[in-house]
């Protein structure tokens, strides 16, 4: 649990050892006027840069305090970078960060929190961990709610397509839901053309395991409905538009939107925020058999628009269509989907920084702000309206690729506006799902771009 390794410092058993901020304005006061202290520091070259620690000795060989360099408004990820610094030792050391206000305090121990995430449903941590105690008026509920959301989709998006089908995919859903007290539903297989979700089982027919289309719904039915959508292909091999191995090795990540999503609702209902909330999410594998659906075939949608395949490995928007014309037919304040869609988005943006595309200013500006507020950026992109042309089809209503390999990011965002009426509002993030490169409290592995700056922004609005 990535909560473990926090203790209540109120436990009188308890010898807390101090970790203070300092930067390299404060550091001589820090030190104080002892010349051993400042002839440690010296010899270890401490200068109170960032992410810079120095373990102060005490007497007996024990450890006195410890100094961290951050910068003056430091991020969480300025004290994540804290955890891989301190020593280990046995019995553990319990560290306690001090000399920081309550937003700081918060901000430092869910960095904390998200450094000690380790993925050990397969091999266990190597390394053990430090114990902190929680910092003075950190906000414990803030920084559990958060914590669990990231380590709930890391856990996700990490484990193998073998172990997350579309069924434990469904199951994950259902265990958010039993836990907060939330409905769940769940339309299985051929019940999906009976019930009018055509797309979903299109594409996940010609797989072994049932495509399912798994719906959460919580809080008070008069509230003001927000609805997720996330995009969970838990495999995509790219159907009879195969792709090489190269571009396959990675898809077990291809369901981190729907990671996102549910990461999302369960800090939404973990928050109580006044709000109905509905999740929706299409559980599917796009395989390869004797009834895959083919380039060229032409497929019916919810909405009742048609769409022409172009290509089967562009499968992620065909069963968002599904869904997001679903989420649509109740009139939200809010439509929001997560989808790890296009790598045009990657290449326009890199791997950290998700796309948003938004029909509503007032929303974009305020997911946006609450992005930066909470160290979670997004960058909003165009819904360029000359480029629905290109998704056009001479057979059907829409294609579901473009027709020019550029501006693909902009293009895939225009085929699901197809499904959103034109009054609705609506946020679509198209995001990596996986971080490929490690930093301080982000290891390599599944991630969730733009949950907690989601979640700031409808805390904003709908909280207490």
């Amino acid at each position: 649990m990535i909560l473990d390794t926090f203790v209540d410092a109120a436990q009188a058993d308890l010898r807390l050892i101090p970790v203070s901020p300092v930067t390299p304005d404060t550091l001589d006061s820090k030190l104080g006027s002892a010349p051993e202290a400042r002839a440690w520091a010296a010899s270890h070259g401490f200068e109170g840069k960032p992410g810079q620690s120095l373990v102060m000795p005490g007497t007996g060989g024990g450890v006195e305090r410890v100094l961290f360099g951050v910068p003056d408004e430091a991020t969480l990820w300025d004290w994540a970078a804290l955890v891989p610094t301190l020593p280990v030792s046995s019995p553990p050391a319990v560290f306690q960060i001090q000399e920081v206000d309550p937003d700081q305090a918060t901000r430092a121990a869910l960095g904390w929190a998200l450094a000690c995430y380790r993925f050990t449903r397969y091999k266990a941590a190597e390394t053990d961990l430090p114990c902190c105690a929680w910092p003075e008026g950190a906000d414990r509920e803030a920084v559990t709610r958060q914590a669990e959301a990231v380590a709930l989709a890391r856990d996700m998006v990490n484990t193998p397509a073998e172990d997350m089908g579309p069924a434990e995919l469904a199951g994950t859903i259902e265990g958010v839901a039993g836990r907060h007290g939330a409905q769940f539903t769940c339309i299985e297989g051929e019940d999906l053309l009976t019930q009018n979700y055509p797309c979903i089982h299109a594409v996940g027919r010609a797989a072994a395991r049932a495509p399912r289309l798994a719906d959460l719904t919580w809080g008070d039915e008069d509230a003001p409905k927000i609805t997720l959508v996330g995009k969970g292909v838990v495999f995509d091999s790219g159907g009879l538009d195969l792709k090489p191995s190269a571009g396959m090795k990675l898809m077990k990540k291809d369901m981190g939107g729907s990671a996102s999503a549910l990461a999302l609702a369960h800090a939404v209902m973990a928050a109580g925020l006044s709000v109905r909330l509905r999740l929706l999410v299409p559980c599917v594998e796009n395989a390869v058999s004797g009834n895959a659906f083919r380039p060229l075939d032409v497929l019916n949608t919810r909405k009742g628009k048609t769409v022409e395949v172009g290509n089967t490995d562009a499968e992620g928007r065909l069963v968002l269509a599904d869904a997001l014309a679903e989420a649509d037919s109740e009139g939200p304040d809010l439509i929001l989907d997560f989808a790890t869609l296009t790598g045009a988005a990657r290449v326009a943006l890199g791997t950290e920084l998700p796309a948003l595309f938004c029909n509503d200013n007032a929303w974009a500006d305020a997911y946006l702000a609450a992005g930066r507020s909470v160290t979670d950026p997004l960058w909003r992109m165009p819904l360029h309206e000359p480029y629905r042309r290109f998704i056009d089809s001479p057979v059907a209503d829409l294609n579901n690729i473009g027709t020019t390999g550029m501006g693909g990011a902009i293009t895939a965002a225009l085929f699901l506006r197809e499904f959103i009426s034109t009054d609705q509002a609506w946020a679509h993030v198209d995001t990596m799902g996986w971080t490929d490169s490690a930093q301080a409290g982000r290891p390599v592995g599944g991630d969730a771009f733009g949950v907690r700056a989601a979640l700031a922004m409808l805390e904003e609005r709908y909280g207490a």
